[in-house]
């Protein structure tokens, strides 16, 4: 039977604004599928679950997670890191004789080590010196890989520095010298900070170009770790990779350079292990919270995803300071995962406007509107808002 609730003329949908076109052929989509008669749909609305999800892989074993650090332990380690954190501000704030190179090194060896969230205010003062290249720093290198590295941390922290600045390194024919060829610690330099790239510098797409077609051709005959450094880049960049777990691998790897700086790599350790545990720590209460939901209130047909929504968190912001911004994040998205699979696998269409209906309701406060074309939906009597 058609449905003349949502009828319209030619002349009346032409009317309509881009938006509540859209919303009125969607809703007049759904109106015709639930009209056809389905063979399915006369099995009743559980048959409208296509499927169970798999289940989580974590099991309950971030319920039942025991810190590994004790509190006594972790105050040692806290006071220790303020007594590094002196050391390492000192080294920031010597800036005397001190070149481009040897600041914008700096700066990449704390980020990478994943600590640069605790001087943020002197890494942003040793860059705007960078950038405006004041007496006590030198001018910039003719070194590629110096070059390549100012140009992406300056772009990281909201610079803005010009592509020209790689035109030094090209022949009389526009392209890219081919005394380049063989260095693989520019060629990578160049290839992460190219990617750095605004959509209209064509430049910087070229340069990936380039250094990508010579790292490739020589990533089988690099030693370690330059060898892994490469093949990482070319799988995730690093201005894309996850923060954090370039920082797992980059200590691992900074432990083994010979030439490391002992205050940064003890700091590196302590607060790489200090925020690990709060992770474990938010990751069992969320956990014992996300089971009183999912089990209590019956929602077995919806994804159990928790902790990946958590780990996506992470790699937005894993500093300790944003540690209520992730469970705030978690759980929303939680929840929308459950919201999700509730109206695609679990509820009839009627179900559905059912629902839509509720939340208008209860959220009619922050004035948002029903998805139907003829305006917001009447609130649902009191005594339905139980169902």
């Amino acid at each position: 039977m058609p449905c003349t609730r949502y009828t319209h003329t030619n002349r009346e949908v032409q009317a309509l604004q881009p938006v509540q076109l859209c919303k009125y052929k969607l809703i007049l989509i759904l109106h015709m599928a639930a009209s056809k008669p389905a063979t399915a749909a006369a099995a009743g609305p559980h048959k409208l679950e296509m499927g169970a999800f798999q289940p989580c892989v974590w099991g309950d074993f971030f319920v039942t997670y025991n810190p590994p650090l004790s509190q006594s332990s972790e105050m040692t380690m806290q006071e220790r890191v303020e007594q590094l954190k002196v050391q390492v501000r000192a080294l920031l704030e010597d800036n005397k004789n001190r070149s481009v190179a040897d600041v914008v090194t700096l700066v990449e060896m704390l980020e990478r080590l994943g600590i640069g969230n605790h001087f943020r205010g002197e890494i942003g003062t040793a860059l705007r010196h960078v950038l405006n290249e004041e007496p006590e720093f030198p001018a910039s290198s003719d070194d590629l890989h110096i070059a390549a590295l100012r140009f992406r941390l300056l772009r990281q922290h909201g610079l803005w520095v010009s592509a020209d600045i790689f035109d030094k390194f090209k022949d009389e024919t526009g392209n890219f010298s081919t005394s380049l060829c063989s260095d693989p610690v520019s060629l990578l330099s160049l290839y992460n900070a190219a990617h750095l790239a605004t959509p209209s510098e064509d430049a910087l797409s070229d340069a990936i170009v380039f250094s990508r077609y010579h790292l490739e051709a020589m990533r089988n005959k690099l030693r370690p770790p330059m060898a892994e450094q490469v093949s990482c880049a070319l799988d995730i960049p690093l201005p894309r990779t996850v923060r954090r777990l370039e920082t797992m691998h980059y200590i691992k790897e900074y432990e083994q350079d010979e030439s490391n700086n002992g205050p940064l790599l003890e700091l590196s350790r302590l607060d790489f292990e200090l925020v690990r545990s709060l992770h474990l720590k938010e990751l069992r209460d969320l956990s014992l919270w996300w089971r009183d939901l999912y089990d209590n209130v019956k929602l077995s047909y919806a994804r159990d995803r928790l902790v990946e929504n958590y780990f996506w968190t992470c790699s937005v912001f894993h500093e300790e300071e944003y540690s209520r911004a992730r469970l705030m994040f978690a759980k929303t998205f939680g929840l929308l995962s459950l919201m999700d699979d509730t109206y695609d696998v679990h509820a009839t269409l009627e179900d559905c406007y059912k629902l839509n209906e509720a939340i208008q309701s209860f959220s009619h406060r922050l004035n948002i509107t029903s998805v139907r074309p003829n305006g917001p939906t009447k609130s649902m009597p009191r005594a339905s808002r139980s169902t």
